[in-house]
């Protein structure tokens, strides 16, 4: 009987994921889950949980809504991972209230602009092989970032060989500007593809003119071949 009522009064979303450690940080619940092997996110993370610690991990991707139902959150730690894809609603729920998002040291590339630009928080990009692109750009100049970790940010692949292993920033000082190289594609590819349009048309009316000439000329003959009428005789 005491077992069931203690049942009772222990709140739902108290409970700790398997492998992770749930205490009290500055009076607030923190879960623990650092090097703990994980490959994903737990599901089954306290809802009150404030502090949230998932660094040193083989998490690969973080899902749309992958935190939500956490509307407590503050501080994410998901450094030291092997995350390659971010969904754009990956912090969906959360954006308000997070104050800190440690993503250093994964192996992100690209990470679609709307996942980030709608946080408050403090984040860490670094130590990642970012390909250095208008989104990234878009977020440097946008996003809270954490200055001490900005110079950490660098260019594993660009659209010019000379950028490779630069700092963003020092690229970007530099007078580089990836927004408007993509513009400038965008666009040739429009004039091109206007250019096509334009021959297409320009064709078809040569063929319809030279087709409606050569009809004219089969007419003509068609014409001529044919016998004259006899002249009546006076």
């Amino acid at each position: 009987q005491a077992f069931f009522c203690l049942l009772l009064c222990i709140p739902w979303g108290s409970s700790c994921p398997p492998s992770c450690q749930c205490t009290q940080r500055a009076g607030a619940k923190a879960v623990l889950c650092s090097s703990q092997h994980l490959e994903e996110i737990p599901k089954d993370i306290p809802r009150d949980v404030v502090f949230l610690k998932l660094d040193a991990n083989s998490i690969t991707r973080i899902p749309g809504n992958a935190f939500r139902h956490l509307s407590h959150l503050e501080e994410i730690d998901l450094s030291r991972n092997a995350i390659e894809k971010i969904d754009r609603a990956a912090f969906k729920g959360v954006a308000a209230g997070l104050r800190s998002l440690d993503l250093s040291s994964n192996r992100i590339r690209s990470i679609p602009k709307e996942a980030l630009l709608a946080l408050n928080a403090k984040l860490r990009l670094a130590n990642n092989p970012w390909h250095c692109e208008c989104a990234l750009q878009e977020v440097l100049w946008e996003a809270r970032l954490d200055l001490d970790s900005v110079q950490d940010i660098t260019c594993h692949t660009a659209p010019r060989e000379e950028y490779v292993g630069k700092p963003l920033l020092q690229v970007l000082d530099a007078g580089v500007n990836f927004c408007s190289v993509r513009q400038r594609t965008t666009d040739v590819a429009m004039f091109i593809t206007m250019f096509g349009w334009f021959a297409m048309v320009i064709v078809y009316v040569i063929c319809y003119v030279r087709h409606n000439r050569e009809d004219s000329c089969r007419h003509r003959d068609y014409l001529g071949s044919l016998p004259s009428a006899p002249v009546p005789a006076e």
